[in-house]
C-alpha cells in the first residue's frame, strides 16, 4: 500500500467526477428557469431558490443540482494539480533518488507551454465555430492576446472578456504555477497555510455581490485554498481505509451543503467536496487498480473534454432552449465524448514541451556513465 493519500488511478478517477461535474455545470447553468450556482459571488437568493426546488421538486431537479453545485469541480481539479506538484518536483525519480531542483524560469516555461498547448487548440476551434455562428461574440484585440497570454483574468470585469467562459482556468492556473514555484516550492508548511488564510481573509472582507470579490475569484486568491490543500495532502496525508472512507460519504455530502447556505461558509465549501470526492473515489475501490471504466476514461481525457466542451454546449444549448431540455443535454453529452476522444488524437500529434525534471534526469545519468567509464 502507499504511504501517500492517493494513487494515480485515484487521481484519474477524481479527474473523472470533478470534469463531469465542470462539463454539466457549464451546459445546464445556461437554461431559463434553472437556479444559478454561487462561484464568482454570493447570493442569498440562488441559495433560496435551491431550497424551494428541494421542497417542491419537478423533472428538473437534476438540472438544478448540477448548476448549484457543478462547478466545484474547479477546486477538485486545483487540489490534484498541487498534489501532482509535490508528487513531481519534491519526490524521487524512477531510481529513489530526490528529485533535483528545478530553476524558475524552466519550471515556468514548461507549464505555460503546457497550458498553451491545450487552451491554443481549443480556443482556434471555438473561434472558428463562433466566426460561423450569427450570433458570434464580438472580440476586443486585447482581450485577444491577453487570452493567448493567460493574463485575460487581469482585466476589469473578466467575464466580459474571457469567451468561451470556462477558459478563465488557464490563466487561474498559470497564476497558481508561479506561486507554487517562486513562494512555495520546498518551503515550510506554514508559507502554504498562512498564504491560504491571507486569501480567505481577503474574500471574508468583501460584499457577498461586490464586485471585488468577483475580481479576486477570478484569480489565485480564489483558488488558493483548494490549491494549499492540495500540496499540504500531497505531502503530510496518509492513507484512509476503504471502509472510513465509505462511511463518510453522507455526513460530507451534508456538509458540502450546509456550507454552501451562508457567505462565511461558502468559501470553506471547496474543502468539503474534495473531501467528498476522496471518499468517493475511495468506496469504490480504486486503490491498486490497473483495469479503465468509464470514470477512469473520463478523468485521463480530462483535458480534451475540457477545452472542447464549451463547442458542443454551443452548438446543442439551442435545442434546450426549444423546450426539448434533455434531449438537448443528451446531445450534449454524447458529442462532448466523441469530441474529446478526437481532440485527445489531436493533441498527441502535437509537440509536448519536455519537462524540467526530465531534463535533469537525462544529464544525471550521463554524469552517471562517464563517471562509470572513467
Amino acid at each position: 500500500m502507499e504511504k501517500n493519500l492517493l494513487n494515480r488511478t485515484e487521481c484519474d478517477a477524481m479527474r473523472g467526477i470533478a470534469i463531469i461535474g465542470i462539463a454539466l455545470h457549464n451546459y445546464c447553468h445556461w437554461l431559463r428557469g434553472i437556479v444559478r450556482e454561487n462561484e464568482y459571488l454570493f447570493s442569498q437568493n440562488n441559495v433560496d431558490n435551491l431550497g424551494n426546488f428541494l421542497s417542491a421538486p419537478d423533472w428538473n431537479l437534476p438540472i438544478h443540482l448540477l448548476s448549484f453545485f457543478g462547478h466545484y469541480g474547479v477546486p477538485v481539479f486545483l487540489f490534484l494539480s498541487a498534489y501532482g506538484l509535490v508528487r513531481k518536483y519534491e519526490g524521487t525519480n524512477k531510481r529513489g533518488e530526490p528529485v533535483p531542483q528545478v530553476g524558475i524560469w524552466p519550471f515556468i516555461r514548461y507549464h505555460f507551454l503546457k497550458l498553451f498547448k491545450l487552451m491554443f487548440v481549443g480556443f482556434v476551434a471555438f473561434l472558428m465555430l463562433n466566426a460561423l455562428s450569427p450570433d458570434s461574440h464580438h472580440y476586443k484585440v486585447e482581450w485577444i492576446i491577453a487570452q493567448l497570454g493567460m493574463f485575460i483574468n487581469f482585466f476589469n470585469y473578466p467575464e466580459r472578456a474571457i469567451w468561451p467562459g470556462p477558459y478563465w482556468f488557464f490563466g487561474l492556473m498559470l497564476q497558481l504555477y508561479i506561486i507554487y514555484r517562486v513562494v512555495l516550492y520546498r518551503r515550510h508548511w506554514g508559507f502554504t497555510v498562512a498564504l491560504m488564510i491571507i486569501c480567505h481573509v481577503a474574500q471574508m472582507l468583501c460584499q457577498p455581490e461586490s464586485e471585488t470579490l468577483n475580481y479576486l475569484r477570478y484569480n489565485f486568491v480564489g483558488g488558493m485554498l483548494p490549491f494549499g490543500m492540495g500540496l499540504l495532502t500531497a505531502r503530510y496525508g496518509e492513507q484512509m481505509s476503504r471502509r472510513m472512507c465509505t462511511i463518510m460519504i453522507l455526513p460530507s455530502l451534508f456538509m458540502v451543503y450546509y456550507f454552501s447556505q451562508s457567505f462565511f461558509m461558502w468559501s470553506l465549501a471547496p474543502l468539503t467536496i474534495i473531501f467528498t470526492v476522496i471518499c468517493i473515489v475511495k468506496s469504490i475501490g480504486y486503490s491498486g487498480s490497473s483495469h479503465t471504466t468509464p470514470l477512469l476514461w473520463t478523468g485521463r481525457v480530462s483535458a480534451a473534454m475540457f477545452i472542447c466542451h464549451p463547442i458542443t454546449r454551443k452548438l446543442f444549448i439551442p435545442i434546450s432552449y426549444r423546450g426539448d431540455t434533455y434531449s438537448g443535454l443528451l446531445l450534449y453529452i454524447i458529442s462532448t465524448i466523441a469530441l474529446s476522444w478526437l481532440f485527445v488524437e489531436i493533441l498527441k500529434r502535437i509537440p509536448s514541451p519536455q519537462s524540467p525534471t526530465a531534463k535533469k534526469d537525462h544529464k544525471a545519468s550521463v554524469v552517471s556513465i562517464n563517471s562509470k567509464l572513467k
